[in-house]
């Protein structure tokens, strides 16, 4: 393995996709202005992928990585080259998953600073060339508007198209689901005040920007029990179903320090640090009251918990052996979860 290389700008990434591409000449129109993202290394990125890459999803809530979750994701990516997302930060992660993960062969990370650089040769041509992508936490709003709708945005659909692995953690799972939670007013709404104003401009919601399996119908949340998330991912889901006018859409909800690792047939089971779970929030139906400027109306909602010793079926949204189930109910705002 090469050292650890660290690096700015974008004619040194230029460089490394012209090493992954093997073209000619592109580096001859980067420029020296502001890139819009920095990039980093670490590895051999000439080195032949070990084995095949699988499809699969790795759907962390934040917290601490969990290392047998990734040893899971690693695997399925063929012991080869990752690519890290991210639009802050810089290159721990990086490090984390090569020295203390290990396993693979090299990792790259790109961290966006704007919409510009998801339209890049050389970015996409970093992205195209890897293995699994990982999107790291932050701020979701900033993936939604640096990557929607742009080539950045048509190659993370094609990865995961071709059967290559995907992970997320925290902001980088909220954007996984078909629907979700935007965060696009700068701030993190609470429960109880998404419970209160379910309709507000607070509940910032959007849909058709990744294109992930299973997860069509799917809102997702993180940081789960530690933030007290359940109501306003219960509102998340209701304000989805009210969009899409049917009732078949699922919330999945995963704490913190804990994955939940997802098979190319849609089997899930969960790895955790701390006992975590991925709570399953599937109503059914449309919510009983959700109107503007009043507060949610939400009766009998199935909640289960899915566990280390649980499994997870995508394809129907069925668990074998829950750790828990409950019903939460929203009563003029208020919620209440009592176990079934």
């Amino acid at each position: 393995m090469k050292p650890e290389i660290f690096r700015y700008g974008r004619i040194v990434l230029a460089l490394a996709a012209l090493a992954l591409a093997g073209a000619a000449g592109a580096a001859g129109s980067r420029g020296l202005s502001d890139p819009g993202y920095r990039y980093y290394e670490v590895g051999d990125l000439d080195a032949p992928r070990p084995g095949r890459t699988q499809a699969a999803m790795m759907l962390m809530g934040g917290g601490d990585w969990v290392p047998d979750a990734f040893h899971w994701w690693v695997e399925r990516a063929g012991h080869g080259r990752v690519v890290i997302l991210r639009a802050s930060g810089d290159d721990n992660l990086q490090k984390e998953l090569y020295h203390d993960i290990g396993g693979v062969t090299s990792v790259q990370t790109l961290v966006f600073d704007s919409r510009k650089a998801a339209d890049d040769p050389a970015v996409l041509r970093v992205v195209r060339g890897a293995d699994a992508i990982f999107i790291a936490g932050g701020d979701q709003s900033r993936y939604i508007r640096f990557w929607k709708g742009t080539e950045l945005n048509q190659a993370l659909n094609e990865h995961v198209a071709a059967g290559k692995p995907i992970g997320g953690t925290s902001a980088g799972l909220a954007i996984l689901g078909g629907y979700s939670y935007g965060a696009l007013d700068g701030g993190s709404i609470n429960s109880p005040a998404a419970l209160s104003d379910p309709m507000g401009s607070e509940v910032t919601m959007d849909r058709d920007f990744l294109a992930m399996p299973y997860l069509s119908n799917v809102v997702t949340d993180t940081h789960f029990a530690k933030r007290d998330r359940l109501g306003r991912l219960i509102v998340f889901v209701a304000r989805a179903a009210q969009e899409k006018g049917q009732d078949d859409i699922v919330g999945i909800g995963v704490d913190e320090d804990t994955a939940l690792c997802v098979e190319a047939d849609g089997r899930g089971r969960v790895y955790s640090l701390d006992d975590g779970y991925a709570w399953l929030v599937m109503p059914q139906r449309t919510a009983d009251r959700l109107s503007s400027g009043q507060s949610l109306e939400f009766s009998s909602i199935p909640v289960t918990g899915v566990g280390s010793g649980s499994r997870l079926h995508l394809d129907g949204f069925t668990v074998d052996n829950p750790a828990f189930t409950a019903v939460a109910s929203v009563v003029d705002g208020e919620l209440e979860l009592q176990p079934d």
